[in-house]
């Protein structure tokens, strides 16, 4: 069995014509993937954002309750690993530079090769010093309108659309395709950042949705309310999410183009999907992480193509991003058993057969140290701290590092050294770091957890069908209390630990 996993940064499946687009984006290869694939219509990030999210894909479980952003952990098994073991060759070929940066550790190792294609956001790759010496990568606090140093030093080197790193990254994959086409038993696994910021196109790209603004450079929201942009900025950022949409799109063709070429469809598996979405002016909002989570981050597109489908079709049931570990181990026929942990995701093999319209009754979502959240598919349930310094909570970790730093000096007092112990998961005996939240001080405004998440007003409880923007919450005391004792067996199911359950009153 060939298998292709295709997984792009940020994508809104709001913008998709497979998912009934209001404001769609031209994206004629995903339709004509969509049209031989199967289209999960209740698809779910779990943890997020980035990193965690794809944690969550390589182990079959949610973390998101344990710790935030970080490496693959020692204790880990991933489905890369196991495949491999099991004689299934697995190659990642990607521009999403986190794999390379602190807090990114281990992810691409389990691989049994990987490429990179340098010079995506604040990649260092072209950074180079000044007639003085070293050029700090970024002023803080950035203005709206700035460029990352990093960022302004690679798109230096992009003349037209195939030199950005997205392009670059599946011009890569259709080529390792074609060259082994004759081979079986592999996994490619083909991942682009595009669109996630910063939305960098050339201007034929933008010239397709008929953009004619004319103020200062825009490309790179910033984590904030709309508050900050004018009305034209906000239309302005949209349609460059839009052309970085299609760009990559444009891009992800020539991969479609050799499985036609090579009528590799009757023998191949192609799954598309994403980490998570994107804010783009609802709710007042940009971008992720700071803000309630909302269908627009949370609700993801997930198309699935079997060997030799040739027609569309459609799951409804509740579906998860973990769910794709088990669906790769039964894809090569390898039982769940050999997998050193147990596991949260189920295969979606049964939804794929129609032996069943369901796997799961609920499913759980979140980010660490934020709102804790579930849907039944008839309702979606956000349940925040009690206590306004959001405690008790901790970070569990084998790898004690995150985005970008340690938990060492960068982000934790050396008095506080003291209490930090060793402590034990409910689900391993491998033991972990325990480092109590509140000396933590990641200087990461949209990700910190030290206090209650000020954006969320209260526990928040909305009707999937009447009300699917989630721009009305019910206040109905007897339908949140049964709502909360969903998540608390949710929780339960999900490994939580204790003091998970003290932090959101349950």
């Amino acid at each position: 069995m060939k298998t292709i996993l295709i997984l792009v940064d940020s994508v809104n499946r709001r913008f998709l014509n497979c998912y009934g687009a209001q404001e769609a984006a031209i994206t004629p290869n995903l339709d004509r993937l969509a049209a031989r694939s199967t289209i999960f219509d209740n698809h779910y990030c779990g943890s997020s954002p980035c990193m965690p999210a794809r944690r969550d894909i390589m182990t079959g479980r949610l973390n998101f309750l344990e710790r935030p952003w970080g490496g693959i952990e020692a204790f880990d098994h991933t489905v890369q690993s196991i495949l491999e073991d099991h004689g299934v060759f697995s190659c990642m070929i990607t521009d999403h530079y986190h794999y390379l940066e602190t807090g990114g550790e281990n992810y691409l190792h389990h691989f049994s090769a990987w490429r990179m294609e340098r010079g995506q956001e604040n990649d260092l790759y072209y950074h180079h010093p000044g007639p003085s010496g070293f050029i700090p990568p970024e002023a803080a606090p950035a203005p709206r309108f700035t460029i990352p140093t990093p960022y302004a030093q690679s798109r230096s080197h992009f003349h037209d659309s195939g030199d950005y790193p997205t392009p670059r990254t599946f011009t890569d994959a259709a080529g390792w395709l074609e060259e082994n086409r004759e081979a079986d038993n592999f996994l490619l696994w083909v991942e682009g950042f595009d669109p996630h910021e910063p939305f960098d196109v050339p201007r034929k790209y933008l010239d397709l949705y008929g953009d004619t603004y004319t103020g200062p450079e825009i490309l790179w929201p910033r984590y904030t309310t709309t508050e900050q942009y004018t009305p034209e900025e906000v239309a302005h950022l949209r349609r460059r999410y839009k052309a970085l949409l299609t760009m990559t799109d444009d891009y992800l063709g020539r991969l479609l183009d050799v499985l036609d070429r090579y009528d590799m469809w009757e023998d191949t598996q192609v799954i598309f999907t994403t980490d998570h979405g994107y804010m783009l002016g609802e709710h007042g909002y940009f971008a992720k992480n700071y803000m309630p989570d909302y269908n627009e981050t949370y609700h993801i597109p997930l198309l699935f193509h079997r060997p030799g489908q040739r027609e569309s079709a459609r799951v409804s049931g509740l579906t998860q991003n973990i769910d794709l570990f088990p669906t790769l181990l039964e894809t090569y026929g390898i039982p769940l058993s050999v997998c050193r942990n147990p596991i949260h995701g189920r295969s979606l093999f049964p939804l794929l057969r129609g032996e069943t319209d369901h796997t799961r009754d609920a499913i759980l979502f979140g980010q660490f140290g934020k709102t804790v959240s579930m849907t039944d598919g008839k309702y979606t349930y956000f349940r925040r701290a009690v206590r306004p310094d959001n405690q008790p909570l901790n970070v569990y970790a084998s790898m004690p590092s995150t985005l970008l730093q340690y938990y060492g000096y960068e982000s934790i007092d050396p008095e506080e050294y003291s209490h930090i112990t060793l402590g034990h998961l409910r689900w391993t005996p491998f033991p972990v770091y325990k480092i109590p939240a509140d000396c933590i001080d990641w200087h990461n405004e949209s990700q910190t957890f030290r206090e209650r998440n000020a954006f969320v007003p209260g526990n928040m409880l909305f009707d999937n069908q009447a009300d699917y923007a989630q721009e009305h919450p019910i206040h109905d005391e007897n339908l949140e209390s049964r709502y909360a004792a969903m998540l608390r067996r949710l929780m339960e199911q999900h490994d939580a630990p204790d003091e998970q359950f003290e932090r959101l009153g349950l």
